[in-house]
C-alpha cells in the first residue's frame, strides 16, 4: 500500500554506526520505497560525499568533522525544500552529529549497529583486519572512536534484525513524525 504524501516537509535521516553496520543498504531500500510511494528523496552516502565534495580531506577528528558539517549542510538544504534526505555516514562523534541535527527542519538520528565480529564478518574489503594489523591508522572503532548515540530515535540492531524488519521501524519512525503514510515494502 502507498499513499502519496500530503506534507510538503522535509526532514533528514541520518543513518550512524560503524563500518559495515549496514547504514547505507538501509538509506537505499528506505529511498526505494519512498520514492516508489512518490516522495522526493535524496540520498547522501559518506563514501560518495567525501570523494566528491570532501576530496583532499584526512580523517583526523578536524577534518571528520568538516565532512560531516559540509554533509549536514546539504542535507539540511534539501530538507528545507521539502526533500526527505536519507544521510548514511559514519559521523563518529557525537557533539558534531547534534549540531548538524540541530540545523534540520525535522530529524531523525538512526543508530545503526551490530557488534565488531559481524563487522569483520561482513567486511568484503578486508578493512578491519587491515586496521587490526594497524595497516590503517584513524580507523572508526578500531584505533580512532566512535561516540554511539545517547537517544537515537530508532536504533536497529542489523544482526538481530532483518532489512524488512529495519524497514518496518524506520517506516513507523516516519508515520510517527507524519512524513509518510502507510508506506509498506511487502
Amino acid at each position: 500500500m502507498s499513499t502519496i504524501p500530503t506534507t510538503r516537509s522535509g526532514l533528514v535521516v541520518w543513518f550512524t554506526g560503524l563500518s559495515g553496520a549496514g547504514k547505507t543498504t538501509l538509506a537505499r531500500a528506505l529511498a526505494t520505497l519512498l520514492q516508489e510511494a512518490g516522495y522526493p528523496v535524496e540520498q547522501l552516502d559518506g563514501d560518495v560525499v567525501r570523494e566528491h565534495l570532501s576530496k583532499g580531506l584526512g580523517f583526523s577528528r578536524e577534518d571528520r568533522d568538516t565532512n560531516i558539517r559540509r554533509i549536514g549542510f546539504v542535507a539540511n538544504l534539501l530538507a528545507k525544500h521539502g526533500v526527505i534526505v536519507l544521510v548514511s555516514a559514519i559521523s563518529p562523534y557525537r557533539e558534531t552529529r547534534a549540531e548538524v541535527l540541530a540545523a534540520a527542519p525535522r530529524k531523525l538520528e538512526v543508530f545503526v549497529e551490530a557488534p565488531l565480529d559481524v563487522l569483520i564478518q561482513r567486511d568484503v574489503k578486508g578493512l578491519y583486519a587491515k586496521a587490526l594489523r594497524g595497516e590503517i591508522a584513524q580507523f572508526t572503532g578500531i584505533s580512532d572512536p566512535y561516540e554511539p548515540p545517547l537517544h537515537p530515535d530508532v536504533h536497529l540492531r542489523t544482526d538481530l534484525m532483518s532489512l524488512p524488519e529495519c524497514l518496518d521501524h524506520l517506516l513507523a519512525a516516519l508515520e510517527r513524525l507524519d512524513i509518510v503514510v502507510k508506506v509498506s515494502h511487502q
